[in-house]
């Protein structure tokens, strides 16, 4: 062979080489990334094929996939659009985004190993694969009590079956309609996202589990007075300040009663009727009596500086690493830097509910294949116990008190006994407090435990916010379980 042929031999064999290689990485190394990619159309369309499982609450889909005559195959179409967006989060060409559509997507999409032997099946017997269908836990009656309570205003609310940590009630608004995120028309589509990222009010946030955390305000004060009784240094009986205000070290500042009105004529109170009342000084002496690590380690005893997911992520809520005494008596009031969801409020009241012991929450009660086989079943799980039973026991004695005689009696039901705390958080100077409740009803054998919270709905310095705007809310959500 002479030179040039040989040169040329070995230049075609080159190329050859590369050719294999080059085949290699895309057909092998780089096939997952080339799928995963956002303008993969193939990809997109081949998704879109298959029928995606329904989003059931009860036996009602909210989410369901329905067929259609474009390239797309099938359409999903959400039912009562707004009053379930975030628990359903919504599915479309951006792929699966937030809610159930996220988490439990590679069910919902037909993907999950755990759908292996029913996609053999399906490739032998000619079926058409399908998703899993997701049973949810929600009760729509506490659903819509909630939704139609917060109305057109900002705030959330989440109910507990405190007995298994089944989510009752998910609320966030304002909210959306996942509709308009879920249409063939990729265009109208990306058009509509892109107003509600920039809509007032960020209304693609779950507020009832993530988004910005809220100060607690006085619902904290459980908390608070569940630590100072777990210390044994503190009965319900117990005397503490009840003035207008309470020197606090280390600062000329004084920690002011709601409106700088005394607690008390005496000038003292007990803990239980400091709770009634909620009275500021008394719980923030009591605060600075226990401890900041007393505090910190009962408020992690009820899930705070938990990673929970229900499947969806929860923020996990918090109390500050380091305080001195009169950031800790500021904290025991659930202001200064104390910062949770209304999922983790409803988890206390919960708790307290359920003789100390918090269960995890959980938003899918089953997961059913598309021959009705069940793949996925809840097991109710304890959490942690966050107070013994006679500690839960006096803490329910005490939020009963605030029902029945203090700043929750619109929270009252007629011939049930219901436990409750009022709250006011302020958030910054010259706007309007949050206004927050938790409750569980009926007191004595409990079937339901709520917190609401609605932004702006309270006045700084007064706990009539909270009474007044937020616990017929939860009145409501308790009622809709109870007439059940």
């Amino acid at each position: 062979m002479n030179a040039p042929v040989r040169r040329l031999s070995f230049l075609v064999a080159g190329l050859f080489a590369a050719l294999l290689v080059s085949t290699t990485l895309i057909q092998y190394v780089f096939a997952a990334d080339l799928n995963g990619r956002p303008d993969n159309r193939r990809t997109l369309l081949a998704t879109y094929a298959r029928e995606r499982g329904e989003i059931l609450v009860g036996q009602t889909p909210i989410a369901k996939s329905v067929p259609t005559d474009d390239e797309f195959k099938f359409q999903r179409t959400y039912d009562a659009a707004d009053l379930f967006a975030h628990v359903t989060g919504f599915y479309s060409f951006y792929g699966a985004v937030g809610g159930l559509e996220q988490s439990e997507n590679e069910l919902l999409s037909g993907s999950s190993d755990k759908l292996f032997y029913r996609r053999i099946s399906d490739l032998f017997t000619g079926r058409r694969p399908q998703g899993a269908t997701v049973e949810t836990t929600l009760d729509a009656a506490v659903q819509k009590a909630a939704s139609d309570g917060i109305g057109d205003a900002r705030g959330a609310a989440v109910a507990l079956d405190p007995k298994t940590g089944a989510i009752l009630a998910l609320v966030s608004r304002p909210s959306f309609d996942p509709n308009t995120l879920a249409g063939h028309d990729l265009g109208k589509v990306d058009a509509n996202y892109q107003s509600l990222l920039k809509a007032d009010g960020r209304p693609l946030v779950d507020r009832a589990i993530a988004g910005d955390l809220y100060p607690p305000g006085s619902v904290f004060k459980v908390v608070t007075a569940a630590a100072a009784l777990t210390s044994g240094k503190y009965t319900a009986d117990s005397e503490l300040p009840g003035g207008a205000s309470l020197d606090l070290p280390l600062t000329d500042t004084d920690l002011p009663n709601h409106g700088n009105v005394p607690c008390s004529p005496s000038g003292r109170i007990t803990l239980k009727q400091a709770l009634v009342v909620s009275c500021n000084p008394a719980f923030g002496e009591a605060g600075m009596e226990i401890g900041a690590d007393a505090l910190r380690e009962q408020a992690a005893k009820f899930g705070f500086g938990d990673a929970l997911t229900v499947p969806m992520r929860v923020t996990p809520s918090s109390v500050p690493a380091e305080m001195n005494e009169p950031q800790l008596a500021q904290a025991s009031i659930g202001q200064y830097d104390v910062r949770v969801t209304p999922m983790q409020m409803a988890m206390v009241a919960a708790g307290i509910a359920n003789k100390g012991v918090v269960m995890k929450p959980y938003l899918v009660q089953s997961v059913i294949g598309s021959d009705l086989s069940v793949i996925e079943s809840a097991d109710p799980t304890e959490l942690s116990e966050a107070v013994t039973p006679e500690v839960a026991a006096t803490l329910t004695d005490m939020m009963v008190g605030v029902v029945q005689e203090g700043s929750g009696t619109r929270a009252q039901i007629q011939g049930v006994s219901v436990a409750g705390k009022t709250g006011t958080a302020e958030h910054g100077t010259g706007r309007r407090a949050h206004a927050w409740f938790i409750s569980f009803a009926p007191a004595d054998d409990p079937k339901i435990a709520v917190a609401v919270v609605v932004e702006d709905g309270g006045t700084a310095n007064s706990e009539t916010g909270g009474g007044a705007v937020a616990a017929p809310i939860a009145k409501a959500m308790m009622e809709a379980r109870l007439s059940e």
